[in-house]
């Protein structure tokens, strides 16, 4: 099975989504799509690199069946589930590296990836990045020396080195692509730099002492990395310095691991290849064992908002922050920082005689003589007349429907209340979407509908006939 890849050669004035940045203006770009059928190609490269191509992302965009964001994560990976009406939670860390002007970004690719690979392929090797500067999806893959799909991480990489190594970069950054959160990476680098450090590893500050599901670092005197542990104990941390200087004193302390790694380009090859050339996982073989080494492994504190979306109640209550006015722990409208996507190119919505309050709206949906309070409602969206949402996420359609057709939306007179709505839902007249019985976890799949932490999610495709009640 050949390796896919999707090249771009881009350029910086585009306009994506009416975002304009002022630090990294966009520019309309020309893209290529290519299949590579060579597991070892020639490449040569200058030693003198500027400083925007001197460190190249390499983006995981997927997570195993064993996600907790399933029923969402059904037909689609982690990275490719839509939040906040028009984006994705990849998008989120795609936008971190352009405005942190890291334009050589990776995105290796396994578990359910077709949405993904298509929606990173149209939305970013279309135009975001600088003149000679690409994203690059490398679907997972078979070789006449390897048959299997990736183990794990660490697999993944050692086995996609030799498109990694066609890059001069002297570091690369290693980054989860499912997390929502805003940073600067270039001041994760310059701790970097400013260590010496072969690998920096970036941990939640102080006051966010839980697992992270990444495991935890056990931190000393200037920020050297002595220990890791798998699972963490809910115990008091002391503050890292922001720029990773050193603690306040000498006792060591526990800090819950993000998942983000910078490694020196010669430091990555050798452990993946020569230390490590059996381990899977990144983050509890390989990381762990460059410590065992003694290689310098220094801590990075972030304190800003970071959620890792690790179950349907943290996607539902970062949606719900999604339509706050104000304090939003993730900002969607910030100038600054902003977020980009897949530009639609759709109308806008149409609202006919509709009482709408505090909720997000995406860009064209039909929208008819109903109610919608603090809710998110996605692209393409109908609602019929005397509908009630509440409190829910509508994550929209993908295509249009006549009004002949069984129309994909909210029928007349429905009430949906605390829901998650999947794509190209069906929902019926005078439907009540409630948890009508206070279930707080039942898997009624085969009905299409689960409910977890109280919450109903609807799965994807699913029809909900008129005067249902769930």
């Amino acid at each position: 099975m050949p390796l896919l890849t999707f090249h771009s050669s881009l350029n910086l004035k585009l306009k994506l989504h009416n975002h304009r940045h002022e630090k990294t203006p966009l520019k309309k770009l020309h893209s290529r799509f290519t299949i590579t059928n060579s597991q070892k190609p020639e490449c040569q490269f200058s030693t003198f690199l500027p400083a925007n191509q001197s460190v190249a992302a390499v983006v995981f965009g997927d997570a195993s069946h064993q996600s907790g964001l399933y029923p969402l994560t059904k037909r689609r990976s982690e990275g490719a589930v839509p939040v906040a009406g028009n984006y994705r939670l990849i998008d989120a860390v795609i936008s971190n590296c352009i405005n942190s002007n890291i334009t050589k970004v990776y995105a290796l690719t396994q578990f359910n990836s077709t949405s993904l690979n298509s929606h990173l392929s149209r939305a970013y090797s279309g135009g975001l990045l600088a003149t000679h500067e690409f994203l690059e999806v490398i679907a997972a893959y078979q070789s006449p020396e390897d048959a299997n799909w990736f183990q794990g991480t660490a697999d993944a990489m050692r086995r996609c080195l030799w498109v990694l190594e066609q890059h001069p970069a002297v570091e690369f950054l290693v980054l989860p692509g499912h997390h929502l959160y805003k940073m600067d990476y270039q001041k994760l680098l310059e701790a970097h730099r400013n260590n010496k450090a072969d690998v920096t590893v970036s941990v939640l500050d102080s006051m966010r002492d839980y697992s992270t599901g990444f495991g935890s670092f056990n931190v000393g005197y200037g920020n050297r990395v002595i220990g890791f542990e798998k699972e963490t104990n809910l115990i008091p941390v002391m503050s890292l310095s922001v720029q990773g200087s050193k603690f306040n004193n000498d006792i060591n302390k526990m800090f819950s691991s993000m998942g983000i790694y910078v490694m020196n380009r010669h430091v990555m090859i050798k452990l993946l290849k020569e230390s490590f050339p059996k381990a899977n996982d990144l983050k509890n073989e390989v990381i762990p064992g460059a410590i065992s080494l003694g290689l310098k492994v220094h801590a990075y504190q972030f304190d800003g908002y970071w959620d890792d979306m690790r179950s349907i109640e943290a996607y539902y209550k970062a949606n719900m922050e999604s339509t706050k006015k104000t304090n939003m722990k993730y900002n969607f409208h910030d100038r600054n920082f902003p977020l980009y996507t897949l530009p639609r190119y759709l109308p806008p919505s149409l609202v006919t005689d509709a009482a709408i309050t505090d909720s997000t709206i995406g860009d064209g949906c039909i929208l008819n003589r109903c109610s919608i309070r603090s809710s998110v409602i996605g692209p393409r969206t109908r609602v019929g007349d005397g509908a009630v949402i509440e409190d829910s996420v509508i994550m929209g359609s993908d295509i249009y429907q006549s009004v002949a057709e069984q129309s994909i939306g909210v029928g007349e007179g429905s009430f949906i209340k605390k829901a998650i709505i999947d794509k190209n839902v069906k929902i019926g007249k005078n439907v009540k979407i409630i948890n009508r019985d206070n279930v707080v976890e039942g898997n009624n799949e085969t009905d299409g509908y689960i409910i977890t932490s109280g919450i109903i999610v609807v799965l994807r495709g699913a029809v909900l006939p008129d005067e249902s009640i769930l």
